[in-house]
């Protein structure tokens, strides 16, 4: 099953509450603001990556290469929702559903251009712009300032209890729907963190399983899965 001929998967009917749902009309454009806004952000503080210098080891494509089968492996086994729905809890799973737009289905009828225009901005999205923001939003930021209040002065790779459970924590809160698949994934990348006391080697790993995760939906058509 390959890009026009993936099987269209409808949009999760719990995603999100009525008055906050954004029709799918709306996706594309909403979606390219959000991108445009965050690389705005990352343009303006982009001086104070300069701390971090721009060092890169083998270790960090590997990494994000194993990082893709630990994804889809777990996410597969949907075993969120199974205890979710064991424990009478099926609402809980419904919350974290993505939206899983299908530009092939919701955009068949437009200019194959705007079609392509969208994808190569949904993958620029997923594969430059989020491993940069989130890679040094959570080890450049989050993660120093629970070792010390003086978190400039971390050096990079230094970790605590309390840094490593916050780098879990904070992949399990923003992937909802895949807790088991975040928390193995966040504390991989934390494992690389720690052995190449490489900010960029995150980023370039984080790069390397989005490239690949967006290359499986193409394949596959689990458009739930971003």
């Amino acid at each position: 099953m390959l890009l026009g001929s993936l099987e269209p998967r409808p949009a999760p009917p719990n995603a999100a509450p009525a008055w906050l749902a954004i029709g799918y009309g709306y996706y594309p454009l909403v979606y390219t603001l959000k991108i445009a806004c965050t690389l705005a952000a990352i343009l303006w503080v982009s001086p104070a990556y300069k701390r971090f210098p721009f060092r890169l080891t083998w270790a960090a494509p590997l990494v994000g290469l194993a990082g893709i089968g630990v994804w889809v492996g777990l996410c597969g086994l949907h075993l969120e929702s199974r205890f979710a729905s064991a424990a009478g809890l099926g609402w809980l799973a419904e919350l974290g559903r993505r939206s899983a737009y299908n530009p092939f289905q919701e955009l068949a009828a437009l200019p194959a251009w705007r079609l392509w225009t969208f994808l190569v901005v949904r993958s620029f999205g997923l594969v430059v712009v989020t491993a940069i923001i989130e890679e040094f939003f959570l080890r450049g930021l989050l993660m120093p300032l629970c070792v010390s209040a003086d978190w400039q002065d971390v050096p990079f790779g230094t970790v605590s209890r309390g840094a490593l459970l916050t780098a879990i924590l904070y992949g399990v809160l923003t992937h909802p729907a895949e807790l088991l698949a975040a928390a193995a994934w966040f504390a991989l990348v934390t494992w690389l963190m720690t052995k190449t006391k490489s900010l960029w080697d995150c980023v370039v790993a984080h790069a390397v399983t989005n490239l690949l995760l967006g290359a499986y939906v193409l394949w596959s058509g689990h458009w739930e899965l971003l």
